[in-house]
């Protein structure tokens, strides 16, 4: 899959469809347009093209939004490497871009800069300056710069019962297992690996401890949750805190992850963490010891969930 980010300098020469939008978590409902957008693109020997905006715009709108993705651009962009796209076209989505007049965006980004013979989008989607065009506008400018349009209906959107919405509120409660459902993989986070205070190592638990450096990812509600990586070609499972470790008097927000079987030294890698599911709460534990007994059946509890598990 080729990535573009640059669209003021692309001009495709080959004929493309296209599906439009952030398609963030690119979910099971994104997964089947995407499909859709796939099989389209091979009966018609079109190039297949998903043109999405970065950063989100509601970030760019909307100022105190606090919107947090559930995914970084780079993550993103990994997922749909993934489904077999000819093309991803992250397009910057900045306030002169929002003004763009809905012929202009068809005139200028779909004609002009992509070549486009097919539009693949939902019944519901619009587009151009205040949002105020909408399919059947797209309809019409279809017929007169010469490329179809189809609709993904009401019904093949409803059947899916998934949005990213439900899924960041999935992972702001701590349902990680819902929010995997909706997602049709395993939730991640992308971080590079840093030295922390040793804590971990003191308690008999060494940690990888995890900074994202992305502030509007989406960060799951603080606890326990069972995980694994791809750490040098080897997948490890192991266990992450998510929190402030109150037991310790901790001031800042952290991510610990502890690896199983696994001691190779990881400083300043980056690596990504999928999360399988939540074991517990984060708790204030009376005393360390408390908090030794805890990581103990935690650990056991994540094994245990391991072996049970074909992943």
């Amino acid at each position: 899959m080729g990535i573009l980010q640059n669209i003021n300098t692309y001009h495709s020469k080959e004929p493309t469809v296209v599906t439009i939008g952030t398609f963030d978590g690119v979910h099971v409902g994104h997964q089947k347009i995407i499909k859709r957008l796939v099989d389209a693109g091979i009966k018609n020997d079109l190039k297949s093209v998903i043109l999405t905006f970065f950063p989100h715009p509601r970030m760019v709108l909307q100022k105190d939004t606090g919107i947090k993705l559930i995914n970084t651009i780079d993550e993103r962009s990994d997922i749909l490497n993934s489904l077999g796209l000819d093309y991803l076209l992250i397009k910057k989505f900045t306030k002169e871009f929002s003004r763009l007049s809905a012929e202009d965006f068809v005139k200028k980004i779909l004609v002009d800069k992509l070549n486009v013979k097919k539009v693949i989008i939902g019944y519901d989607h619009r587009f151009g300056r205040n949002r105020n065009a909408d399919f059947e506008d797209l309809k019409r400018f279809g017929e007169i710069y010469n490329f179809e349009v189809e609709e993904i209906s009401a019904k093949d959107i409803d059947d899916v019962s998934v949005s990213s919405t439900k899924i960041r509120t999935a992972l702001k409660e701590g349902d990680i297992t819902k929010a995997n459902t909706f997602l049709g993989y395993q939730f991640m986070l992308t971080g590079m690996v840093s030295k922390g205070k040793g804590l971990g190592k003191q308690l008999g638990f060494p940690t990888a401890n995890i900074v994202i450096e992305e502030d509007y990812k989406l960060i799951p509600k603080y606890g326990s949750y069972i995980v694994s990586s791809i750490i040098n070609d080897q997948l490890v499972y192991g266990m992450m805190n998510i929190g402030m470790n109150p037991t310790v008097n901790g001031e800042n927000e952290s991510i610990e992850v502890h690896f199983f079987n696994f001691d190779d030294t990881i400083y300043n890698k980056k690596i990504q963490i999928n999360l399988l599911k939540r074991i517990r709460d984060e708790q204030k534990f009376e005393s360390v010891e408390a908090l030794k007994n805890q990581l103990s059946k935690d650990k056991q509890a994540s094994l245990d969930y391991i072996k049970t598990q074909d992943i």
